[in-house]
């Protein structure tokens, strides 16, 4: 057995164990294998394991790479999305996660209107409140989401946040936290063209707590392909 395999087959074991403790149906966790600066070879032997989805933070290493791979997979852009890179990316990304400001809205509006397209997408909020990290801050993320529901070519169907790196449980657990009470009162505001579907949280040292605090969909990288080498 591979040792991409043995480690798919231990970490669907953890999102099981997870989830039941949590009372929650493992199946309905979505797993993104995080795949940056990872060959199309492990990818592949990803998928051959099992893996369905794949995560990259950059969209011109993702495009070499989709080239390759294509549509056996679906595709998430999970790292932080620059707008000139908007037109490539809604040509094979089919989940946005790091949607973080109005001016990025409207780049993804104009080019999926061109496209003849809606773009799906989540919101990124910055739970942590960190310098470093991208997110629209937690205090103005409803806003953002009443602003970019007018559009027509757009749709947010969740929320995604990075939790902070580290070994503070209880800090870890707040971040996501927020974000789970955010979705809550996103969902009870019935703004129109706008789905608290997904709340993307959970990261290869975090995941677990993530799952604890509703997260349905996970990006793992290092759990799944080992520590990157680059």
């Amino acid at each position: 057995m591979s040792k991409i395999r043995e480690n798919i087959d231990r970490l669907q074991e953890r999102i099981a164990h997870a989830a039941e403790r949590s009372g929650r149906d493992p199946q309905q966790i979505r797993l993104v294998a995080v795949s940056k600066t990872r060959s199309v070879e492990e990818i592949r032997e990803a998928i051959t394991a099992g893996i369905t989805e794949i995560g990259e933070n950059r969209v011109q290493e993702a495009w070499k790479k989709y080239q390759i791979i294509g549509d056996a997979v679906t595709w998430h852009m999970v790292g932080h999305l620059q707008t000139n890179k908007v037109k490539r990316a809604l040509q094979f990304f089919q989940l946005i996660h790091s949607l973080d400001s109005f001016h990025l809205a409207e780049e993804i509006e104009r080019q999926a209107q061109t496209r003849g397209k809606v773009a799906k997408v989540l919101i990124e909020v910055n739970t942590s409140g960190e310098a470093t990290k991208y997110g629209v801050p937690i205090a103005n993320a409803q806003t953002l989401i009443e602003q970019v529901a007018n559009f027509s070519h757009l749709q947010i169907l969740g929320l995604m946040t990075i939790g902070p790196f580290t070994d503070d449980v209880n800090a870890i657990r707040s971040c996501f936290r927020q974000l789970r009470n955010l979705q809550e009162q996103i969902s009870r505001a019935n703004i129109p063209n706008v789905e608290m579907r997904y709340l993307s949280m959970g990261m290869t040292h975090d995941f677990e707590i993530a799952i604890e605090e509703g997260a349905n969909i996970l990006r793992i990288g290092t759990a799944i392909f080992g520590p990157r080498t680059e």
